[in-house]
């Protein structure tokens, strides 16, 4: 009643001034422009000369009502009307300053009767912490919330994109095996707690100089319940009932509660983030590596908002924020339920805003976008521009696929992207039929000539190449998505069946010779190629993901191989540094080589003309080439051949060996004059002696 009400008064008003319109001609004038509307008002809640203002876009809204909690959990509540202007901004000003409070909206459309106790409380969208509660549609509660925080001398780390050694992680997993010996397993201070088996002390140990944590923004934690069916989706897919990995972002603003609760387990029915301690946390998280120069880069999805949950931009203004058919129904190209519509000017703005916040408020290096083509690309060049305004150095990587495909409009506008083709010409695109070269084996259009690419950045001056300057490559064999490397490799081998139950996990993690061989060539290709260099945790010990057979949900694939585990909070996910002991010679190559990166620019700098190929007659799986960087000089071997030696001749002088087949490093291991003999699936580094 009280929102007819509202509609009425307002079109008399209208009728008062416009006597010679028609009632259709009124309505229509009055609506606001939703491809053009634009507001450069601050948004969301703040506090500003001693009183605390709320302000929501939704320009389709006919009333917008704030309701105010004193605890996360009253059903007593304060209710606000807020005013609108001419570009859809709601507002409300409450006196004194409130930090703590709870609160959210309630967003009324036309055409609508639903009764406001009916209505879903919507999350606020530039909401800096939220109160999240763990069950499904995942109901939450904004916060109002102050940055003071005492940063000290901290900043940004600047690095040049083509140093980068990017170790892609989940927060919760680094730490929250019980062999990592963190006290706070699984929390953002779990992750940097000194002294421990896991966690910091072992990226450091590692040698890489920059984390990507999966997406940490607030998101939507518990799916549907299982075999349930709701909002006519029947779920036969996921008896976990949860999303691990937080690819269903609900708060672009927020950091996750869940890696600030130390639980063992989630605890599902109840309350998170009530106090905020997030928002600390993950300042101080940040702050503990940026002390030991490691970068933090963030995971973000900015192309589908969380499709299980209710009360977030849906509700607030569907029309405005999302890509619609000619039904009305969402797009979803995503396969995610739900497609933001990014071109939108006020959806833009708090893209950038967001971008901007979690550069200034939490000191992030860089960012990752998840499914990057879904973005428009006037949204994308404005993100890179305005943060490059904040730090010039600020690393900008997207998944270059999602509605498309394009790595090279990309690194057209100066972005890095993921490099799908080193992936799956170096590994191959599937373990059963679809093996890459480090197999004896050509994946699709690969060749010599393709490897060589690789090797050079994947240069768009080379056939099928994709950059115009290699720091736009992200070279990578391993990501969350898929199997593992590891496990590629084993059933890639022929020596595990995917398909069949795994017993003794330690003695199926363990590598065989030929195993070991192989993530060691594919890591020696990988760490001397040139470009970003990306590895996903638990790669250096070649981590398997075996599903658990004491899980109690109904799980049909218990003691298999999982190859998509972005549902499952528990040991496939959770890095086991008791398997890394296990496979400690394949870790300390990788540390090896890691070491060699950071030591020598050549590997990371050096000129096109700078790279000199040489190709072995007869054996189109075995390649040198010679590197060579002011007065340094290297020559790097490799044999994918699975059988044959091969002897390589060498350039004249001596050469020490950096790279073997059984370490890898900056020391010397050998002095070859001459010639060298290359056993079977394995790669040399030498080093011209001065």
């Amino acid at each position: 009643m009280k929102r007819l009400k509202f509609l009425l008064v307002s079109l008399i008003f209208l009728l008062t001034i416009s006597s010679n319109q028609s009632m259709s001609e009124i309505i229509e004038n009055s609506k606001v422009d939703l491809d053009t509307v634009y507001s450069s008002k601050q948004l969301g809640s703040f506090i500003k000369d001693g009183k605390t203002v709320f302000r929501l876009f939704a320009p389709s809204a006919v009333e917008v009502l704030l309701f105010t909690y004193e605890e996360v959990n009253d059903t007593i509540y304060s209710r606000f009307e807020m005013k609108n202007d001419e570009d859809g901004v709601w507002e409300v000003v409450l006196e004194g300053e409130i930090p703590g409070l709870f609160y959210g909206y309630k967003v009324f459309h036309e055409n609508e009767d639903t009764h406001e106790d009916y209505k879903p409380l919507c999350v606020d969208p530039y909401a800096k912490a939220v109160a999240s509660y763990t069950s499904y549609l995942n109901p939450r509660k904004s916060i109002v919330c102050d940055d003071k925080y005492d940063w000290e001398d901290d900043t940004w780390i600047k690095r040049d994109w083509r140093d980068l050694i990017i170790y892609e992680m989940h927060v919760r997993d680094m730490t929250r095996h019980s062999s990592s010996g963190v006290s706070e397993a699984g929390t953002y201070k779990g992750l940097v707690e000194k002294g421990k088996t896991g966690g910091l002390d072992y990226i450091k140990n590692l040698g890489v100089n920059t984390v990507e944590l999966l997406p940490a923004m607030e998101f939507g934690v518990v799916e549907i319940p299982y075999k349930d069916t709701v909002d006519g989706k029947f779920n036969t897919w996921n008896p976990y009932e949860r999303n691990h990995w937080g690819y269903m972002t609900s708060n672009f603003f927020a950091p996750a509660a869940y890696y600030s609760e130390n639980w063992k387990e989630l605890e599902w029915n109840t309350w998170m983030g009530t106090d905020t301690k997030q928002v600390t946390d993950f300042k101080d998280m940040v702050k503990g590596f940026h002390n030991e120069g490691i970068a933090v880069v963030m995971d973000v999805v900015y192309n589908h908002l969380s499709e299980y949950e209710l009360g977030n931009l849906k509700q607030i203004d569907k029309e405005y924020y999302f890509r619609l058919d000619e039904h009305g129904h969402f797009i979803s190209e995503s396969y995610c339920g739900n497609d933001l519509k990014t071109e939108r000017p006020m959806l833009r703005k708090l893209i950038v805003e967001s971008i901007l916040y979690w550069m200034k408020e939490y000191h992030v290096d860089g960012f990752r976008f998840d499914l990057g083509k879904l973005i428009d690309w006037e949204t994308l060049e404005v993100i890179i521009e305005e943060a490059r305004k904040v730090n010039p150095d600020v690393v900008f990587v997207a998944e270059p696929w999602g509605g498309g495909y394009d790595p090279q409009g990309f690194s057209k506008i100066d972005w890095g992207s993921w490099n799908d083709q080193i992936r799956n010409g170096i590994k191959g695109e599937n373990p059963d039929n679809g093996h890459g070269w480090i197999f004896g084996k050509w994946y699709g259009n690969n060749d010599l000539n393709r490897i060589k690419s690789y090797v050079n950045g994947t240069l768009q001056r080379d056939s099928h190449g994709l950059f115009l300057k290699k720091e736009h490559s992200v070279n990578y064999l391993e990501s969350h998505d898929g199997y593992t490397l590891g496990d590629f490799i084993r059933i890639g081998a022929g020596h595990v069946d995917h398909e069949h139950e795994i017993i003794d996990v330690e003695k199926h993690v363990k590598l065989t010779k030929r195993q070991l061989s192989l993530n060691q060539l594919a890591a020696a290709f990988l760490m001397t190629s040139q470009g970003i260099t990306m590895l996903h945790s638990g790669q250096e010990y070649a981590r398997s993901k075996v599903i658990p057979y004491y899980v109690t949900v109904d799980d049909t694939n218990k003691g298999k191989i999982d190859h998509n585990t972005y549902n499952k909070d528990n040991e496939v996910n959770y890095l086991n540094y008791d398997h890394a002991t296990i496979n400690k010679a394949l870790l300390n190559y990788y540390k090896g080589l890691i070491a060699l990166r950071n030591k020598y620019e050549a590997f990371r700098k050096a000129k096109y003309v700078d790279i000199g190929f040489n190709q072995i007659k007869d054996n189109p799986f075995a390649l040198a080439y010679s590197l060579n960087y002011y007065s340094d000089r290297f020559y790097v071997l490799f044999n994918a051949d699975q059988n044959k030696s091969v002897q390589f001749e060498l350039p004249s002088g001596t050469w020490e060996v950096l790279v073997d087949d059984k370490k890898a490093g900056t020391e010397v291991l050998d002095e070859k004059i001459g010639y060298v003999d290359l056993n079977p699936i394995s790669a040399m580094v030498l080093k011209m002696k001065k």
